[in-house]
């Protein structure tokens, strides 16, 4: 299952519709939620993380609908479990201003919209008894709603929790209602807290409140989002159809109580799950059926338009089918003549096998065990998203991206026509009076600040690059790198098929190798026969610990092989290596820019350094921890660990730990630093005076983890190197999963934020030491941030100091000649754990620890 299909499938609507029949448990009704995780580069997500959480965190509110630990809603779960940590308080240089100075001001408007509430708004938690006890929630909520005199029309319960906008005149109120058998019932209803606007529990009820708005719009959830299922975007040439819809998130920033809102896109198959099957069916032998039908659907996520939720599927029933009965109530019903009942849907394959989706155990008040597998008939589930194949389909992504890719100035106008929407509805109009809610008609209006253009080093020259487009792939050319150390023992291994294309790129590379500095001697060329077992007994044969560099052209991009190559010479032969395609290298007009990409890789790979920019701090350690969860079927975490060796941040010391099945926190993080900060002191006979950390990866509600966890694993890691060394420590938290978006004003038009652009105010965080910035230039759609939480923070380096050395190390990723969205060190680290996760399954060999090897 790929990182994008887990990503599609977290989250599930939380509505009263009707779940997926065919549940163990005699339940009608059975809400699913599907365990993944979102994005949109695949990396996992901890279910539970060390030590405790806050007590607001643990507090049981009312989703309007059931009752769940707040630590565990999933519709806007991601930054209200970040909530209640207040990282900045312990920060004396940033308690009365965050914000840095330089740059010149630039006017932005950003993807969020106040909130304007009654000054007075308070919410009324209470707790609801019944006597004698109602085990039924609807009958609860009838009985209660008896009295909508006494509560008013403002109120959310779940069948334990009350909330009211006002109080009411008693702190318990006791109440007489009767149900339709005449059965005398007494509720008494207590006053348990009073929540003012900034309380966490109540900036939850916002969101649970606005989400009701988005059903009043008839919107529908899926996953976390809400879609527009009446306003679809056909493709008909791929048979794919995209839903419009938004992301919303209310939470308190620094000037205000906000809605984010962003756009967000669906995209689903007009092609059912038994569509699928048929053609797979044509396509492969029958004895291969089972096996290939497995691999394909297993993990994928489905959705079911009958009640418009999503499903992940998990097994294949291959012994069920329509006609197979299950428990509704009290009596046996087929699944034929349950759709035939409940939705007017007649079944037409009566052959057809079943879906499984595992179901997980129902929170809430009526909870209880697990209801077991839900049953899906592959004729009614529609495939969503895209497979591997499609999104290489060049085609396909462009003729998506004409509807998904919006420029800022279509998403600015569409997120303020939302806004727009919900004020004309009445009945929408008629929820938020009841709770004295109302937004702002316009997009927040702020200043944020362009850093300057920074200047690059290349061996003895410098030279500045076009800010707006952000990268120097053409200043760079035909100039010496800094170091590159000769290549004088090199192999090359190709197929008989290829043996053109391999003198080609030999040729090549003589041509670009000298401009940039490389001195190359003539390579050994291999050839072997075109299957995996004769490339590596082609490796093992020649390959030698004296080898500096390994070329294998590859005939196909099939997995297996590349992972042989890159297990074999980074595991048992520890050997830089270097993998191209033979039909990258068939194209004769675009080879030389090929063989220059390839000529700074395998520079890099052996220990070059390509360019730089100026770090005026000395003694100072950078710091990138990323983890990425194994594709095999132990799907154990790989975190990920890469520490800068010299002033330039040009050199790097690499390693990695294995960890635990779904483990996003580090826990060989103490054993990693320890053997970075022996490699600093190694490279530069002392150690680091100050070390900053950029984690990257972390969930969504880890925050907590990683102040209260990792960072006292760093600091153990550096009391390891005696107890009189104490550096200057700082921990960066960097998250690009995030719905923000800035658009720049400049002369009346609306554009994207050039890149260096700093937002420190505002619509940051005012319990975090928080700030975005931009750093890339995109040709098409609007621009993404990248957020950074400083979590920790001893080094007393100003905010904007901060921001600068941020936005210098984003210069810094030898892979492409231009600026990244994160600072190099956590792209390095992320490059090694995917390596590993994807490829080899093992921690490297010690010995490529000083090179980058992974590129």
């Amino acid at each position: 299952m790929t990182g994008r299909a887990r990503a599609r499938s977290r989250g599930r609507a939380r509505g009263q519709e009707t779940a997926a029949p065919g549940a163990d448990q005699p339940r009608e009704l059975t809400p699913v939620e599907v365990p993944s995780a979102e994005p949109k580069v695949g990396r996992g997500r901890q279910k539970t993380t060390p030590g405790p959480f806050t007590e607001e965190a643990l507090l049981q509110i009312s989703a309007g609908f059931q009752q769940v630990k707040l630590g565990e809603r999933g519709g806007h779960r991601r930054d209200f479990n970040d909530a209640g940590i207040n990282t900045r308080q312990a920060m004396e240089h940033v308690k009365d201003s965050k914000s840095g100075t330089s740059g010149r001001t630039i006017q932005l408007s950003a993807n969020y919209f106040r909130i304007l509430s009654r000054p007075q708004w308070v919410l009324y938690q209470y707790h609801v008894d019944f006597k004698p006890p109602m085990e039924s929630r609807r009958l609860r909520s009838a009985l209660l709603y008896q009295h909508e005199e006494i509560l008013g029309s403002a109120r959310s319960f779940d069948g334990a929790l009350l909330f009211l906008p006002h109080r009411l005149h008693s702190k318990e109120t006791v109440l007489c209602s009767e149900t339709r058998n005449g059965e005398k019932v007494q509720i008494t209803v207590t006053l348990t807290n009073e929540l003012p606007p900034v309380s966490p529990v109540c900036i939850q009820f916002y969101n649970i409140i606005f989400r009701r708005i988005l059903k009043l719009l008839k919107m529908q959830q899926i996953g976390r989002n809400y879609y527009n299922p009446n306003d679809p975007l056909d493709v008909p040439k791929h048979k794919l159809t995209i839903w419009p819809g938004y992301t919303t998130t209310i939470l308190p920033y620094e000037s205000a109580i906000m809605l984010c809102t962003d756009v967000s896109h669906r995209v689903l198959r007009s092609e059912t799950v038994l569509d699928f099957m048929t053609n797979l069916r044509q396509q492969h032998p029958p004895h291969r059926f089972h096996d290939i039908c497995a691999k394909e659907l297993i993990g994928l996520v489905v959705l079911t338009k009958y009640n418009n939720k999503t499903y992940r599927v998990d097994d294949i029933a291959w012994d069920h089918k329509p006609s197979n009965t299950f428990k509704k109530g009290d009596t046996d019903i087929s699944f034929r003549n349950y759709f035939l009942s409940q939705y007017g849907i007649q079944i037409q394959d009566g052959n057809q096998v079943m879906l499984v989706s595992h179901v997980k155990k129902k929170m809430g008040p009526s909870g209880g065990p697990p209801p077991g597998p839900a049953m899906l008939v592959p004729e009614l589930c529609y495939l969503t998203g895209l497979t591997d194949k499609m999104r290489s389909d060049f085609n396909i992504m462009k003729d998506l991206s004409v509807h998904t890719r919006l420029n800022p100035e279509a998403r600015e106008a569409r997120l303020n026509r939302f806004i727009m929407n919900i004020q004309k509805n009445d009945e929408a109009q008629s929820e938020m009076d009841k709770w004295g809610l109302s937004f702002e008609k316009h997009l927040v209006q702020l200043n944020g600040r362009v850093l300057p253009v920074e200047r690059i080093f290349q061996g003895q020259r410098s030279y500045e690059y076009d800010a707006w487009q952000a990268d120097w792939a053409r200043e760079m050319r035909g100039m010496p790198l800094i170091s590159a150390p000769p290549l004088n023992s090199w192999l090359v291994f190709y197929t008989k098929r290829n043996y053109s294309e391999a003198q080609a790129l030999i040729q090549s590379l003589g041509k670009v190798s000298q401009p940039l500095g490389i001195q190359l001697q003539r390579a050994v060329q291999i050839e072997y026969e075109d299957h995996q077992e004769s490339l590596l007994r082609a490796l093992q044969h020649n390959v030698t610990p004296q080898m500096q560099m390994v070329v294998v052209i590859l005939s196909s991009s099939r997995q297996d092989r590349y992972d042989s190559v890159k297990k074999y010479l980074c595991v048992d032969c520890p050997t830089p290596s270097q993998c191209v395609l033979g039909r990258t290298l068939s194209k004769p007009q675009g080879l030389m820019s090929v063989a220059t990409k390839i000529a700074l890789q395998m520079a890099c790979k052996m220990g070059g350094e390509l360019w730089s920019v100026e770090v005026p701090l000395k003694q100072l350690m950078i710091v990138g921890i990323d983890c990425y969860h194994d594709s095999t079927a132990g799907k154990r975490s790989i975190g990920a660990l890469v520490a800068s060796l010299n002033q330039g941040m040009s050199r790097w010391f690499s390693s990695c730990v294995m960890q635990h099945k779904g483990q996003e926190i580090m826990d060989g993080l103490k054993k990693c630093l320890g053997g970075a900060l022996k490699e600093y002191l190694k490279f530069n006979q002392c150690l680091p005076s100050r070390i900053i950390v950029y984690r990257d990866g972390v969930g969504d509600g880890q925050l907590h983890s990683v102040v209260n966890y990792e960072v006292a694993q760093i600091m153990e890691a550096i009391k390891s190197m005696g107890q009189d060394y104490m550096p200057k420590l700082s921990v960066v938290v960097v998250k690009k999963r995030i719905n923000s978006r800035f658009f720049a004003h400049v002369n009346g038009k609306v554009s994207n934020p050039p890149p260096g652009t700093v937002v420190d105010t505002d619509v940051t965080r005012p319990e975090w030491y928080d700030f975005y910035i931009v750093s890339q230039a995109v040709r098409q759609g609007s621009v993404s941030p990248t957020h950074y939480n400083v979590v920790y923070d001893t080094s007393g380096l100003k905010p904007d100091h901060m921001q600068r050395l941020t936005y210098k190390l984003c210069h810094m990723y030898y892979n492409w000649q231009g600026i990244i969205r994160v600072p190099a060190p956590c792209q390095y680290a992320h490059k090694l754990a995917f390596l590993v996760g994807q490829s080899i399954h093992k921690e490297p060999n010690l010995k490529l620890g000083n090179l980058l090897f992974y590129l």
